[in-house]
């Protein structure tokens, strides 16, 4: 038996149950490296990057194979338990998308070939969107259930070094010049609309997302016209909390 299951984070425009968290991460099994191993083994044939390991997601994992063990089946959400996103946040992990495949079987092998026989799970496995991933198994009555997670990571990152990685970018793939001041734009990231300082902006622009290696295409439109010549960048916390690790931005450009 096994199931799959997807959820990732898009990139938002806009004008603006508690889980226990494991005290130690336990050394993987030789099951659980087993299937680490074959996860990369598949990928690498492909010639796709390895996952790495992450512990948060091995944390977020064995909650739920302890789950699937005690119910004697599996599933990707028990009643009263977590949904899988809020699993992945609540031991730790910081993500834009985040996936999970789940099975039952005798042996780690079964398990591994059970999911690459299989298109949504195999899709999951190969997904080039992730870089993360951890296994957990847990063994009970002559079975073992396992639960694999993936994750796309992101940096938890202060609002001084996201605007510093937003103004590093603009510096380097347009002619503004970014304005070093930053604390009136980081209060204007904080208004649904407006501006804060004296001087009026001629655009503002504010979005959210889990990637700031890149602007939304309305402001590199907006830049490559040549009618702004400064921009000022702004970050503060997103107003919308999800399990998912976003960064809200404002820029501002005048002439």
């Amino acid at each position: 038996m096994k199931f799959a299951r997807r959820i990732f984070l898009p990139l938002v425009l806009c004008t603006l149950a508690v889980l226990p968290v494991a005290a130690q991460t336990a050394t993987p099994s030789v099951a659980e490296q087993y299937l680490f191993s074959a996860a990369n083994a598949e990928r690498a044939q492909r010639g796709l990057p390895a996952l790495h390991w992450d512990d948060a997601l091995y944390q977020a994992a064995s909650f739920h194979a302890d789950a699937m063990a005690a119910h004697s089946t599996i599933s990707h959400q028990f009643a009263g338990e977590p949904e899988l996103s809020t699993r992945g946040a609540t031991a730790g992990a910081h993500f834009s998308v985040i996936s999970e495949n789940v099975a039952m079987a005798a042996t780690a092998v079964e398990i591994h070939d059970m999911w690459m026989n299989s298109p949504h799970h195999r899709e999951n496995v190969l997904d080039t969107k992730v870089d993360r991933v951890a296994i957990r198994v847990v063994r009970r009555n002559g079975e073992l259930y396992a639960v694999e997670d993936f994750a796309k990571s992101v940096a938890s990152l202060s609002l001084d070094d996201q605007e510093l990685r937003v103004a590093s970018l603009l510096q380097r793939t347009s002619a503004v010049t970014v304005l070093t001041a930053a604390e009136d734009a980081r209060k204007t990231c904080a208004l649904e609309s407006g501006y804060v300082g004296p001087h009026k902006p001629w655009f503002v622009m504010r979005y959210t997302s889990s990637d700031l290696e890149r602007v939304p295409g309305e402001l590199q439109t907006r830049i490559a016209s040549g009618r702004y010549h400064e921009a000022a960048v702004g970050a503060c916390v997103p107003e919308r909390q999800t399990p998912f690790t976003s960064y809200a931005i404002a820029v501002l450009l005048f002439p």
